[in-house]
């Protein structure tokens, strides 16, 4: 059997869909949507602005290994999202500011990793955005043990189909199949210009609970009560 098991490369995401994604917050996602939420240890390294939507790259590999990462970063290109499965490991940081600049070059707009990473000021200054669940000082190395590229795995408590589409903002990851990814940031619009217009009456002295209907339900068991 074959220490490295590599996939099919994932098909570009819809133009359209990306961008329809991009205009929108995670967190507004998450008033209606449970699934795909990666485990809030996967936060982002430094400041991150606004919603990035890449597609899913996804790679393996076992704790104290990284060669098929390099071999993958080397395949990258615009837009693609790197999800890195550590197979369970939270001891050896696979990325750190070398890695980061190689990944950066590609033109990926990021990588999730399921563990930590090293050389937090370095990949800063990659200007890789990156998640991770925090830093190390051990690392990996090329030992050859094999892993998977462009194969299902799982990251941040959450399944990841190569191809999926992943969006990362301040708040943390989302994980959706593309199918599904158009309407939720549809759905996202819609409330999130309703949040707007919410806003706009609550600063012309509308309070919250009359507005949302929390006074009257509080009001109702008030008065069933007397």
């Amino acid at each position: 059997m074959k220490k490295y098991q590599i996939g099919p490369w994932p098909a570009a995401l819809d133009p359209s869909l990306v961008e329809a994604a991009r205009s929108v917050e995670i967190a507004t996602i998450g008033h209606f949507r449970h699934r795909g939420f990666m485990a809030t240890a996967m936060s982002p390294l430094g400041t991150v602005r606004g919603t990035l939507v890449g597609r899913a790259v996804t790679v393996a590999i076992p704790g104290p290994c990284s060669t098929l990462l390099h071999h993958a970063i080397g395949l990258l290109g615009e837009g693609d999202m790197l999800v890195i499965d550590r197979l369970g490991d939270g001891r050896h940081a696979c990325l750190g500011g070398g890695v980061a600049r190689a990944i950066a070059r590609t033109g990926a707009i990021g990588a999730i990793v399921g563990g930590p990473c090293t050389d937090p000021d370095e990949i800063a200054e990659s200007g890789l955005s990156v998640w991770c669940t925090g830093i190390a000082p051990i690392t990996t190395r090329l030992l050859d043990l094999g892993g998977s590229l462009n194969l299902p795995i799982a990251c941040g408590g959450v399944p990841v189909m190569p191809g999926d589409v992943v969006l990362a903002d301040s708040t943390g990851v989302l994980v959706m199949p593309p199918g599904e990814a158009l309407e939720a940031a549809d759905e996202a619009r819609t409330r999130e210009a309703r949040s707007q217009a919410r806003q706009a009456k609550l600063a012309k002295g509308m309070k919250l609970g009359d507005l949302s209907g929390a006074s009257r339900m509080v009001q109702a068991d008030q008065d069933a009560a007397s």
